[in-house]
C-alpha cells in the first residue's frame, strides 16, 4: 500500500478546482448584485495617506502620464487590465508616441502599472494597490480577461466604413416622448 504524500494542510485537485468555482460562482453573484446598483461603472481607489502621495507626485511630476493612468484605470476590466494600442491613446489626448511612451515608461518605473505583450499589443495591468475594480476576489486566478480599446482608424478601410455608417445611424435616431 502506498503511503498518502499529502502535506497536511494541501488541497487535492479536485478540491482546488472546487474551490475555484465556488469563488466563481460567488463572483457571478458578486457581479449580478452590482448589475442592480445604481452606479455601473466605477473604479475605487485606495485613499491612505501612501497612495494619495504617490497620485499627487505623479500629477507633479507628469501630467501626461497622470492622463495615462487615469485613462487606463477608467477603462480596466475586473482584473485591473485593459488592452489598448497607442494609436487610441494619442487620439484620445492628442500627444505623441514618443510623449506617451515617455508617460508609460514613467508608470512602469515607478510601479504604478505593469506591462505585458500579447503578439504586438500592450496589456496594462494596474498596481492593485492604488486602483481596483472588483471586490479583490479576482487576484486568485491565473486566467484574466482585459477590456479591448480600439480606435477606428487602426481598422481596414471596410470597417471604418461601417463605423461611419453606425455613427451616422445612431445620430439620426429620434427619440419619441
Amino acid at each position: 500500500m502506498q503511503a498518502d504524500l499529502r502535506v497536511p494542510g494541501d488541497v487535492s485537485p479536485v478540491e482546488r478546482i472546487i474551490e475555484i468555482k465556488d469563488q466563481q460562482i460567488a463572483d457571478i453573484l458578486e457581479h449580478e448584485r452590482q448589475k442592480k446598483s445604481p452606479f455601473t461603472k466605477w473604479t475605487q481607489q485606495n485613499n491612505d495617506e501612501e497612495a494619495q502621495e504617490a497620485r499627487y507626485w505623479l500629477m507633479k511630476k507628469s501630467p501626461i502620464a497622470y492622463c495615462v493612468m487615469d485613462f487606463l484605470a477608467s477603462n480596466m476590466d475586473r482584473f485591473n487590465a485593459v488592452i489598448c494600442s497607442y494609436r487610441v491613446m494619442q487620439e484620445k489626448f492628442g500627444y505623441s508616441r514618443a510623449a506617451l511612451s515617455e508617460a508609460i515608461k514613467l508608470l512602469r518605473e515607478h510601479n504604478y502599472i505593469d506591462v505585458k505583450k500579447t503578439g504586438t499589443s500592450n496589456i496594462y495591468m494596474l498596481n492593485k494597490k492604488l486602483y481596483w475594480n472588483s471586490w479583490g476576489t479576482n487576484y486568485a486566478y491565473a486566467e484574466f480577461g482585459a477590456n479591448i480599446i480600439i480606435s477606428a482608424s487602426e481598422q481596414d478601410k471596410q470597417t471604418q466604413e461601417e463605423v461611419k455608417l453606425q455613427i451616422k445611424r445612431r445620430q439620426e435616431v429620434v427619440v419619441e416622448k
